[in-house]
């Protein structure tokens, strides 16, 4: 095996690894549902605000406070108080937010005004697409999977095929053929995940071929942001993936586009309106 074959794939190890630790427990708690995905979601949603604020806010404590209070709101408030409160309160979060940005810095960056919503959004759109008593699980599972496959499919076709860059000025790693391979990846898998679970396949295949070039966005969104604070992880907490921001950027994406989907094709039952046509 050449050096140069070799060192396109030197993280495979390390990434292989950690999927193969972490996979099992989130798909564990993804079928428990119930209290146990909410606090899933809580968790996750508290160590992305630490990253958050660590990148974007100099790690200050008054923002963590104000982003994990949003991510908690975001997690427990939509089953608990309802999807109204839940945005209530993420939303004057955002305001504190906001105010507190401007006495600490001024004008600031875009970026300062951005975290509260970044953050919270996704997760409540989480949470609403597991609550569905016959779908949630199915749900969750197609983002999660079809992330997965959009993800190791854009690795491998970006390395072996390489050419054109996606963002050269944000992303330099990705590349039009890493595009594709996550396009192809997530109809793949989507399609399949219908057939099993005796779902019509065409309509839900053209949205996984969206919501891979929505993951694929997510995660030049996040580079944007860590090119723009000059870091190259958001944290080392996954070996061989960075932080939890590197390792869900693309499922915050993909997550609330589902949602939105669902939302626009059956108010109400979200997991419904994703899945089935």
């Amino acid at each position: 095996m050449s050096s140069s074959f070799s060192g396109k794939f030197a993280d495979v190890g390390k990434r292989s690894l950690s999927a193969i630790i972490l996979a099992p427990i989130v798909l564990a708690v993804i079928l428990q549902g119930g209290i146990w995905f909410q606090i899933m979601v809580g968790l996750v949603g508290v160590m992305m605000a630490y990253e958050w604020v660590a990148i974007v806010h100099g790690g200050n404590e008054k923002q963590f406070a104000i982003h994990a209070c949003a991510t908690l709101c975001a997690a427990f408030m939509p089953q608990a108080e309802g999807l109204d409160a839940a945005s209530g309160a993420i939303l004057v979060l955002w305001i504190v937010s906001a105010i507190a940005s401007v006495v600490q810095s001024g004008e600031g960056s875009i970026w300062s005004y951005f975290g509260v919503f970044y953050l919270s959004l996704p997760l409540v759109a989480m949470v609403l697409l597991r609550v569905d008593a016959q779908y949630g699980t199915a749900a969750i599972l197609w983002c999660v999977l079809l992330v997965w496959a959009a993800d190791v499919c854009a690795y491998f076709a970006g390395r072996l095929i390489g050419g054109p860059k996606l963002a050269p000025r944000i992303s330099p790693k990705k590349t039009w053929a890493g595009l594709g391979g996550a396009v192809f990846g997530a109809i793949a898998v989507s399609v399949l995940f219908s057939y099993l679970n005796g779902l019509s396949f065409l309509a839900l295949a053209v949205v996984a071929g969206f919501a891979a070039i929505i993951e694929q966005g997510g995660d030049i969104v996040e580079s944007a942001m860590k090119r723009r604070f000059n870091v190259k992880d958001s944290g080392n907490l996954i070996p061989g993936h960075g932080g939890i921001l590197d390792r869900v950027d693309g499922l915050v994406a993909v997550v609330f586009f589902a949602a939105v989907v669902g939302y626009v094709h059956n108010a109400g039952r979200e997991s419904f309106g994703l899945l089935v046509w």
